[in-house]
């Protein structure tokens, strides 16, 4: 099974820019698509952005379209999501997430334990 930490969470101003970090361990990371969710209390989970496993396609939410950037290396085993421009509606807990097939909605089978990020105003 593949394995999931995320990091690079944490307290920031609103305009203020965050880089998350998901690492993964196992055999097949390089071959599969990955994605970053978030979820704020009383909300659903909300799919931020996904990466095809070449990085050649990728998906962003409305709502962080031109703000947020997804990104992989796969020499690394890493995933990052580079958050700008953040509001405080971006505030929630980030996970990332392994799938099997790139699309929306993206399906995850694998699951970070979640990096908080909390932006203030």
């Amino acid at each position: 099974q593949v394995q999931l930490v995320e990091s690079g969470g944490g307290l920031v101003q609103a305009g203020g820019s965050l880089r998350l970090s998901c690492a993964a361990s196992g055999r097949t990371f390089s071959s599969y698509p990955m994605g970053w969710f978030r979820q704020a209390p009383g909300k659903e989970r909300e799919s931020v952005a996904v990466i095809s496993w070449s990085g050649g396609n990728t998906y962003y939410a409305d709502s962080v379209k031109g703000r947020f950037t997804i990104s992989r290396d796969n020499a690394k085993n890493t995933v990052y999501l580079q958050m700008n421009s953040l509001k405080p509606e971006d505030t929630a807990v980030y996970y990332c997430a392994q799938g099997r097939h790139f699309g929306v909605p993206f399906i995850g089978d694998y699951w970070g334990q979640g990096t908080q990020v909390t932006v203030s105003s």
